[in-house]
């Protein structure tokens, strides 16, 4: 779109009360912002929810340098403002009752992509993180475009999880494209941006303000065909995002925790809600890929399971371990380190965590990697033992 066009665009969406509902109003009845603004007040009030306040904001709207300055300031940050219109804005988008008919994007967009969103709460325990991660790398290697956004806890996990999946990952802000919210994630925004996109529908310099994440949620959501809630307390936001994706039509799936820990609260109430259980990628490829056209087999049967299932055998405390030389090929000193600390025994994270020395963040590392080559196994209780 020519910037001229554009800044019509810009200045409608700048103008208040106007809201995505009534641009999406006025963009049916005129064609384009640009006549919107050319309609004098007694045609504009006559469409549906265009009142005559809202008209003389319309007709008053003076503002012209804003707009301008926000297309300058876009081209500064090689960011791309991106309309409804355009074939690269998200297409499940656009199926929301109140799509965002701009986005401020960074990076790069793909029509085709299929999105699944993975949230959950800013307080994540060890043990949520490392699920996140194992999750998020597990669809990035599918194919499957992890959706996020940027904050604290399972969110940064999630992106994280995709990135070392060498997949596709997308951020949706509740700020400005010019600030990086929280602001020790910055690195983890730049490799978004290398690896899929950071976009926003709030114009520059937008602050993180409470208010802006609900509305930053209804677009994670819309975006995806489902959305998956790893830890969530009885008050978290991700539930916001569940509930607005269940009324959007999308799917939702639950991680359960642990009986009693606070996390797990959210989660399990979303589970007896109807949320569909997720014990392993499986169960979130077999609902969503339908709705791609993609059918159910075409993913990877050998997927590792996000948790083992509760009827899993238990070890025997008699069976010895493998040759630890063999195992210990390729393999670096924390992953190493960690293995001499898993036998056929269950052992829990925090108690790796204390006997290796190792950071909270290590230790997940490590056992993903452990994991993915098939030399230890994760047991009911977050626990893990060593693969015979």
């Amino acid at each position: 779109m020519d910037q001229e066009s554009l800044k019509y665009w810009i200045a409608l969406r700048a103008v208040e009360e106007v809201g995505c509902v009534g641009f999406r109003t006025l963009l049916q009845a005129f064609s384009s912002p640009r006549a919107v603004f050319s309609a004098t007040a007694q045609t504009l009030q006559v469409i549906p929810g265009i009142g005559p306040k809202t008209a003389d904001h319309i007709r008053s709207f003076s503002d012209w340098g804003m707009a301008e300055r926000e297309i300058e300031r876009a081209r500064e940050l090689e960011v791309a403002i991106v309309t409804c219109e355009d074939p690269i804005y998200p297409r499940n988008l656009l199926n929301i009752y109140d799509y965002p008919p701009l986005l401020y994007v960074q990076g790069s967009l793909c029509p085709e992509e299929i999105c699944v969103a993975v949230v959950g709460s800013r307080l994540a325990s060890v043990y949520g993180r490392y699920t996140t991660e194992k999750i998020s790398r597990e669809l990035a290697l599918q194919g499957i475009t992890v959706v996020s956004g940027l904050a604290r806890g399972i969110d940064a996990a999630a992106h994280r999880g995709a990135l070392a999946g060498k997949g596709r990952t997308i951020a949706v802000l509740g700020c400005g494209l010019d600030i990086v919210y929280p602001p020790e994630n910055e690195g983890l925004a730049g490799a978004v941006v290398a690896h899929g996109a950071l976009i926003t529908e709030f114009p520059f310099g937008t602050p993180p303000n409470a208010p802006n994440f609900p509305s930053r949620n209804r677009i994670i959501s819309g975006i995806s065909l489902g959305v998956v809630v790893v830890e969530a307390g009885e008050k978290s936001g991700s539930l916001i995002t569940a509930r607005i994706a269940a009324e959007q039509g999308r799917s939702v799936f639950a991680v359960p925790g642990e009986i009693g820990a606070a996390g797990s609260r959210g989660t399990h109430r979303l589970i007896k809600q109807g949320a569909r259980l997720v014990e392993n990628i499986e169960d979130i490829l077999e609902e969503i890929l339908p709705q791609a056209g993609v059918p159910p087999s075409a993913s990877n049967e050998s997927s590792v399971s996000v948790s083992s299932r509760l009827d899993a055998p238990a070890p025997d405390p008699k069976k010895t371990t493998a040759p630890a030389r063999v195992e210990m090929a390729g393999l670096g000193n924390p992953e190493q380190r960690l293995l001499s600390l898993i036998s056929s025994r269950p052992v829990d994270i925090d108690t790796l965590i204390t006997s290796s020395g190792l950071t909270a963040q290590e230790v997940l590392n490590a056992l993903l990697i452990l994991e993915l080559r098939g030399l230890i196994r994760q047991m009911p209780g977050k626990q893990f033992i060593r693969k015979e």
